[in-house]
């Protein structure tokens, strides 16, 4: 695990600290309402809520909501991982599948538990000096525990060489 993860987590658990991140770099995230309800080393919980800002004309929840908010269950676990590493690692989405199951019309928390795994392609890329890829589950669940979607989201990680600061 990144001994750095434990400082990310704190800055992400302030609630103010976060909504102020958003509303600077994600600022979509922010209007749409997203929310950490659950953060740690091995997994994330992100909600998002059906209103008039994230809903679509067929009365549910926009598709692009319900992929930001798995998105961010994805990039939390991610972005801590990176978090101040040495070397530095870079990384991107490369690829997205989503599925749809049930209407979204009410609170839908989208859980990845992928951190374990996350870390582990963080360390063979800054191993072998190459780019890594790994696909990471997120699941949306509505208040009942209905799934509603599912996404698989790919990430690409890459140790920065020292050359390349």
């Amino acid at each position: 695990m990144n001994p750095a993860f434990a400082s990310f987590r704190q800055q992400i658990n302030n609630p103010v600290k976060f909504r102020l991140f958003m509303l600077q770099k994600l600022p979509s995230a922010f209007f749409a309402g997203l929310r950490i309800r659950e953060f740690d080393e091995h997994r994330a919980v992100v909600t998002v809520r059906y209103k008039w800002f994230t809903q679509n004309p067929f009365r549910s929840m926009y598709f692009a909501v319900q992929s930001m908010a798995a998105e961010m269950s994805t990039g939390l676990l991610a972005s801590g991982q990176v978090y101040q590493r040495k070397p530095a690692v870079s990384m991107l989405v490369v690829g997205l599948e989503a599925k749809f199951f049930k209407r979204a019309t009410d609170l839908i928390a989208f859980t990845c538990e992928d951190g374990d795994a996350i870390d582990a392609v963080i360390e063979a890329s800054i191993a072998s000096g190459e780019g890594k890829t790994i696909t990471c589950r997120s699941v949306g669940r509505n208040k009942a525990g209905e799934q509603v979607s599912e996404f698989l989201i790919t990430w690409s990680f890459k140790a920065k060489s020292n050359s390349a600061r």
